[in-house]
């Protein structure tokens, strides 16, 4: 065990703190994307899969969901109105402005069944089993 004086830091702790200020720094400010990739939680019972994604901010109107081939892919695109404001950002954390993601299904997923809601701040899209293969083109409507 090593015993270290008030105010002695290790030579790993004074390099995180570097490192952390330097990407904390003004510098960096404004050089965010607008992109981020939503969490998603998966729940399988015995008629399907429940999908539950992550997407506060948005609304019914900013998801489109498509699926061909297989593939479920979700996007979500706002725009953002411009606001005149006096204040000015110190640190955003939260700015969720698009993403696109993009789920395999299994075979057993009946496509033309799929369906979603939007509800505080969660995308919940069910994904009915049935033994089915194909599908293809298909678009869903959030409700």
């Amino acid at each position: 065990m090593a015993f270290k004086r008030k105010g002695e830091e290790d030579i790993f702790t004074s390099m995180g703190n570097m490192l952390e200020n330097f990407f904390n720094n003004d510098f960096f400010k404004g050089f965010s994307t607008g992109t981020s990739i939503p969490a998603v939680n998966i729940y399988e019972d015995d008629e399907g899969f429940d999908m539950e994604v992550a997407a506060p901010t948005f609304t019914k109107g900013d998801f489109q969901l498509d699926y061909d081939a297989g593939v479920l892919t979700i996007t979500g695109e706002k725009t953002k109105a411009e606001e005149k404001t006096k204040r000015t950002v110190t640190k955003q954390e939260f700015n969720y402005t698009s993403f696109k993601r993009s789920f395999t299904l299994p075979n057993s997923v009946d496509p033309d069944k799929i369906s979603a809601k939007y509800s505080e701040g969660v995308l919940h899209v069910r994904l009915p089993k049935k033994e089915r293969k194909g599908g293809a083109g298909i678009n869903i409507d959030v409700k």
